[in-house]
């Protein structure tokens, strides 16, 4: 296969798909709200320049004690602005981390909404913070020995555990003082691993654990000749994005470390050996950048116009791709006897979904904000998908369609019934926190197809579907475009670190709100479409 590349070409405007970040395993209303019509203006984001963005975090940190205080917070926390997101309304979203006596707070994100209507608050945990003391009677060597042993549990390889920091534990319950241990090492199949266990300060008992590197699984690429937007140094071009923040592609030539080298050729004309997996992430990064920016109006994975890079060729026929927050690159192995490298379009795209998912809520990739998190990339690889228009690979609502993980063409997973693939759940239930992140993301990939195209039988692109209701309601679809504005919205302004499935409602309500008015059509079909999956 060749592929051929321009320089200083965009790529292709509608020309890739994203994916998901883990592809397989083997209440507050903001914004004026209009009783009818189409708001789509007014709720969306404005689009700021990285200079604009820098300077209206910095703002906001320069008034953060005053808003500390306006919010009812201690005096003994502090907040960290983390983004700002505007809208074209005037309502202002500023994202913020908190401190309590100078220690981190995991769990105690919050969202601050400044609208003409007034202020309110998202906390992803409303409990307050008052600890008798801030002086652990646990050693922190004990809190590393209890870290060491979840990695064993977990099998994990070359295990090698961080100093442990201390921090207050607010994401579930009343807050503790807690130690937080990063254990670094390998997982049962090769992907690195940055496992994160909290240990409560007092009596050493684990409080959590949950895996930073996100996974997902594939076999195969195909995506037919793409434009490429490269660089030339010297005689030789680069795999160098400068039309999308500087990304660039390496071949990591089967290492499992560093950067390896940058992809280069004599011609601009890409394709072929190891250089055709580059072609594939690359391009596919490049058109998840542009959906990104063309629907959403977002700079680059974190708003900020800096690109991620792409690393291929990883392990020994290592069967899996994963995004790091930590490196803020993505990985892809090359399979089975390492023919067939996983950088299909659609992983790709799903991959860089959870660096966005990183920079926006920062859903904890566990229990219910897990599946959510999964989920998240699941949606946005499929409006990808259908953005890219590529005929080589039509838009559906199909997972993984391409990358025959099961040897007999089945996709991964279905959007319209989840359950299709065996594991995945096509509602919610009060036990769905301790399902895998890849199957209790279901409910929620359920919940976007059916708001985006609605219940029963339907073909969309020569595919045939037909999806229930937990209730046998029927749901009337709003058309895609609108299903994912109200997700992106609700992850950027909404979401918080430990959003479960009734706060994911409450979240996309307030979106709909916000875009469209609280008693539109849209807003309507939202709660339709949560009530259809058992979340009311």
């Amino acid at each position: 296969m060749r592929l051929t590349a321009t320089p200083r070409t965009t790529a292709l405007r509608a020309a890739a798909l994203v994916a998901s970040a883990a592809m397989v395993v083997v209440g507050v209303q903001t914004g004026s709200a209009s009783a009818s019509g189409d708001r789509d203006s007014g709720g969306l984001p404005l689009t700021l320049s990285a200079s604009q963005r820098t300077a209206a975090i910095q703002e906001a940190q320069s008034g953060a004690s005053a808003t500390a205080a306006k919010i009812g917070l201690s005096g003994k926390e502090k907040l960290i602005a983390r983004d700002v997101v505007k809208d074209a309304d005037g309502t202002v979203h500023t994202r913020y981390e908190r401190t309590y006596d100078g220690l981190p707070v995991l769990g105690g994100d919050l969202i601050v909404h400044e609208a003409k209507a007034g202020r309110s608050v998202t906390k992803a945990n409303d409990a307050t913070i008052a600890l008798p003391s801030t002086d652990a009677s646990l050693a922190p060597a004990a809190a590393k020995k209890s870290a060491l042993s979840a990695a064993a549990d977990q099998k994990t390889a070359k295990a090698d555990g961080q100093a442990p920091r201390k921090v207050v534990w607010a994401a579930q319950g009343k807050p503790v003082l807690a130690y937080e241990t990063v254990v670094t090492g390998v997982q049962k199949d090769g992907t690195p691993s940055e496992l994160h266990v909290i240990t409560d300060a007092a009596s050493g008992k684990k409080l959590y654990q949950y895996e930073a590197i996100e996974t997902g699984t594939g076999t195969s690429t195909y995506s037919g000749t793409v434009p490429l937007t490269t660089t030339k140094s010297g005689s030789q071009y680069q795999l160098n994005d400068g039309a999308r923040g500087g990304h660039k592609t390496y071949d990591l030539n089967q290492g499992t470390s560093g950067t390896g080298s940058l992809f280069t050729n004599s011609t601009d004309t890409w394709g072929g050996g190891r250089q055709t997996a580059g072609v594939d992430a690359h391009y596919g990064a490049a058109v998840t950048w542009d959906f990104y920016k063309n629907v959403f109006g977002r700079n680059g994975i974190r708003n900020d116009g800096k690109a991620a890079y792409s690393r291929v060729h990883y392990g020994n026929s290592y069967v899996n791709a994963f995004w790091s927050d930590s490196c803020f690159c993505m990985t892809y192995g090359d399979g089975q006897n390492n023919k067939n490298p996983l950088t299909a379009l659609d992983v790709a795209a799903h991959e860089m979904s959870h660096g966005v998912t990183a920079a926006t809520a920062k859903l904890v990739y566990s229990g219910e904000s897990g599946g959510l998190n999964e989920a998240t990339s699941d949606i946005f690889g499929t409006a990808v998908e259908f953005y890219a228009n590529n005929k080589t690979d039509v838009g559906d609502y199909l997972i993984g369609e391409k990358i025959n993980i099961y040897g007999d063409g089945k996709p991964l997973r279905y959007m319209d019934k989840p359950s299709k693939d065996g594991k995945s759940k096509d509602s919610w239930y009060s036990g769905i926190g301790g399902v895998d992140v890849h199957y209790s993301s279901g409910p929620a990939n359920h919940f976007f197809y059916l708001l985006s195209e609605g219940s029963g039988k339907k073909t969309i692109n020569g595919v045939d579907y037909d999806s229930p209701t937990a209730d046998g309601s029927k749901v009337t679809g709003i058309g895609r475009d609108k299903a994912q504005k109200i997700w992106y919205k609700a992850l950027t302004t909404q979401f918080t670190s430990n959003t479960n499935y009734a706060k994911a409602r409450t979240g996309t309500l307030n979106a709909a709100a916000s875009l469209y008015g609280n008693n539109s059509a849209e807003y309507k079909a939202v709660a339709a479409a949560w009530s259809a999956i058992n979340v009311k």
